[in-house]
């Protein structure tokens, strides 16, 4: 049998009854995630912290003075600073996500008449829209924790005077069900939906076509890829994700390390975030963190896409 025609017969067939498939994708999801985190989130803090910081006083001059600073102020473990809700939260969120990305490629590729087909393209994009705007209410409240434990620093060190509200994931959630209730973690939730929902149609749709097209030069299925060509699969993905809609991701880290107390948030919409942020240093302004966050696509998204695909197909 060719290269084509094997894996056509194995993206087509049926491997596990479809309860267990889904049971699969969160599992894999799930081992995906907390890889992603253990190996992205020092990536990630130093992005949040520049991103947050102040234009007019900065406490940091660039990525590489974020984890000096981080290190000298607060020990290694600084770089994992808010990871408890990220890595918690990765049950909930990394199942979500997988979990509606198998489910949207298999609605997909189902025909009216019940039969199935080959995924197109365009559908593997698809896909990924439809997965990206479904994770968005799972990622928001994770991400919102994690960012306001993150900036707490930096208020720390741009105002002596400054008393953190809140020094750990425990005390933030409390504080915010405090003041706002059960829609307090929702906070930015609008900029996170429309971040999330072309950036994982570029991230995911160009994960799985990449894949594909990598197999047929290898004349394998995409299980079978050696795994340096899932991560460069993976890795690719997460540079277009970046580059893609890093302006939004700007918005969104802005209103959800901005205040909990409603009347004191200087970005209470996008609207008034764009054109604060904008007032604040132009179009450079939305490009502050690019550095880490660039650094970090690459072997975080190829480890976790590499976990995931590694799971799925040992479950299978």
């Amino acid at each position: 049998m060719d290269s084509q025609r094997r894996w056509l017969a194995f993206s087509e067939r049926s491997e596990v009854p479809g309860g267990s498939k889904v049971a699969r994708d969160i599992f894999a999801g799930t081992c995906g995630g907390i890889a992603v985190t253990l190996v992205g989130h020092p990536f990630d803090t130093a992005k949040v912290r520049l991103q947050s910081q102040s234009s007019v006083n900065p406490v940091y001059s660039g990525a590489l003075d974020v984890v000096k600073k981080t290190i000298q102020w607060e020990g290694p473990q600084g770089l994992y600073k808010g990871v408890t809700s990220p890595l918690a939260g990765q049950i909930v969120f990394r199942s979500v996500l997988f979990g509606a990305f198998g489910a949207a490629k298999r609605w997909l590729s189902t025909n009216p008449d019940g039969s199935t087909r080959a995924l197109t393209t365009l559908d593997f994009y698809k896909a990924g829209a439809i997965t990206g705007f479904v994770s968005a209410f799972a990622e928001g409240p994770i991400d919102f924790f994690k960012s306001q434990i993150q900036v707490q620093i930096i208020r720390a060190k741009g105002d002596p005077n400054y008393k953190p509200a809140f020094t750990s994931v425990s005390g933030c959630v409390k504080s915010v069900f405090r003041h706002n209730g059960v829609l307090g973690p929702f906070q930015g939730l609008t900029a996170t939906i429309i971040r999330n929902t072309p950036a994982n149609s570029i991230y995911l749709g160009s994960f799985e076509v990449l894949k594909q097209q990598f197999a047929k030069a290898y004349g394998c299925t995409p299980q079978e890829l050696p795994g340096i060509m899932t991560v460069a699969a993976a890795g690719t993905g997460g540079l277009m994700y970046w580059l893609a809609i890093y302006p939004i991701d700007q918005v969104k880290s802005a209103m959800m390390t901005d205040s909990i107390i409603k009347s004191e948030r200087k970005y209470p919409t996008m609207a008034s975030a764009f054109k604060k942020l904008y007032a604040e240093g132009g179009v450079p302004r939305f490009f502050k963190g690019w550095t880490p966050c660039l650094l970090r696509a690459v072997p975080a998204n190829g480890v976790m896409l590499l976990t995931v695909d590694k799971v799925t197909a040992m479950l299978s």
